[in-house]
């Protein structure tokens, strides 16, 4: 298993974790890696307005270059635009694309930024890939070419290709569905309007700052009280939240009611049903999500396939089980008929389809599942592997004291030194109390 690498790529505090001539590196192993011999390979780079971003992305086109690598640069982009660019096409270019990487921490404050690689066709490595990048990096015989490689293709600032690419999935209009969409202050702010509009959405656009310096501050997929009042001012009947690099979608209701994840997968996941275009009459899904998603599709006869944590493992459980729907309760969803990864705005575009060709309102569609309480404490550890051990007993003992009226879930983070602690129960007290339980022994 790679170390470096986490869940989602290589993350950490800009210039302190993540410097420039890691990023460099990294960018220089992965060619040796991915491309093979391809001579002169071409490789999409992509970031987030994040502050460090220009220099990281420096380093990481040095890195490329110096490899012998072209680059077709994208600028600041929402990060499944990287992928959809590896998978389909670099837009003005006959080369098929090497593979791609993104620069961005996602979700992360503005002082974090993290590099995500996507092989070829555009899907994340697999832990053997970042492994063996890692092996690379140890040995630290990065050779240069003999024949440098340039940037080829410059489309930054230029995001059009890419709205088109996600309206064109739709099997038709949205009718005019009044929407809110939160940018997070980050990638999504380059094209969230124009996806949305061009769709046929009466869309208005909050947090699209592209300095950086607020990227996820208080804003976006992770602090939905701005969406919340925003379309409580608006009146509108849907509000959208997506995450710093635009691959998460979470939803709010007209009335300000919270629809996660799960309660997108179910809403996808049988609409995709009933017009029988669900593959393999199943989704995926994470440890992580409720219970509540389980009963409600298992209502209407559609499995579930359960993963680790994370959407690199959601969609190679889709791929390895031919299915077109999965996702996370976080808001990472993959719809696996129109991208190779999370994409928020695509997912988001697809939810107001859901509405909008359903006649009902997203508070009605979203009823399907029944949330049972589910409680997650977060806490910080020195050692994560030894800190699960510590607690297994117990942890055993409480999923027994459980049994079928819930479930317990401790696992460690794959991006921050924490383990995470989560308990469902038929009463909200009960999950507190029995998580509050196995975090004090992790404490």
């Amino acid at each position: 298993m790679p170390t470096l690498f986490g869940t989602d790529g290589v993350r950490g505090v800009a210039g302190v974790d993540l410097t420039a001539d890691l990023a460099r590196s990294i960018a220089a192993a992965a060619v040796a890696e991915l491309a093979g011999d391809q001579p002169r390979p071409l490789v999409v780079v992509g970031r987030d307005p994040r502050p460090s971003g220009p220099w990281l992305e420096a380093a990481v086109i040095e890195g490329l270059i110096t490899a012998g690598a072209d680059v077709a640069l994208l600028g600041v982009i929402p990060t499944p635009a990287v992928a959809r660019a590896v998978a389909d096409g670099v837009p003005g270019s006959a080369q098929p694309a090497a593979f791609g990487v993104v620069i961005s921490a996602s979700h992360n404050p503005a002082a974090d930024n993290g590099i995500k690689l996507f092989g070829p066709g555009g899907v994340k490595l697999s832990d053997e890939a970042e492994s063996n990048i890692e092996a690379r990096l140890a040995a630290g015989a990065l050779t240069e070419a003999e024949r440098p490689g340039a940037i080829r293709v410059d489309l930054a600032d230029q995001t059009d290709w890419y709205a088109e690419a996600l309206v064109a999935t739709l099997p038709s209009r949205l009718n005019g569905i009044s929407v809110v969409v939160d940018c997070a202050n980050g990638a999504a702010a380059t094209v969230a309007q124009t996806a949305y509009a061009r769709a046929g959405a009466a869309v208005t656009v909050i947090n699209t700052d592209l300095s950086g310096e607020h990227i996820n501050d208080g804003c976006g997929a992770t602090h939905l009280a701005a969406i919340q009042a925003a379309v409580s001012a608006a009146g509108a009947e849907v509000g959208i939240a997506h995450d710093g690099d635009a691959d998460r979608c979470l939803a709010v209701t007209a009335t300000g009611d919270v629809v996660d994840g799960d309660a997108i997968l179910a809403i996808l996941a049988i609409g995709a049903a009933a017009n029988r275009r669900l593959s393999g009459g199943a989704i995926a899904a994470t440890v992580m999500s409720n219970l509540g998603l389980i009963r409600a599709l298992k209502a209407h006869d559609i499995a579930v396939a359960t993963t680790p944590v994370g959407d690199k493992s959601v969609a190679d459980r889709m791929r390895s089980e031919g299915l077109s729907i999965g996702g996370e309760q976080s808001g990472h969803v993959v719809l696996l008929d129109h991208a190779t990864t999370g994409d928020g705005i695509l997912t988001g575009l697809h939810l107001l389809h859901a509405v909008t060709s359903s006649g009902r309102s997203l508070e009605e569609l979203a009823a399907v599942v029944e949330r049972l309480p589910q409680v997650l404490i977060n806490v910080p550890v020195a050692d994560r592997a030894k800190a699960l051990k510590a607690v297994s007993a117990l942890t055993a003992e409480v999923s027994a004291e459980l049994g079928d009226d819930g479930r317990v879930l401790v696992r460690a983070s794959g991006t921050e030194p924490l383990v995470r602690v989560m308990v469902e129960a038929l009463t909200e007290d009960r999950a507190r109390q029995l998580a509050e339980r196995i975090a004090d022994a992790l404490r």
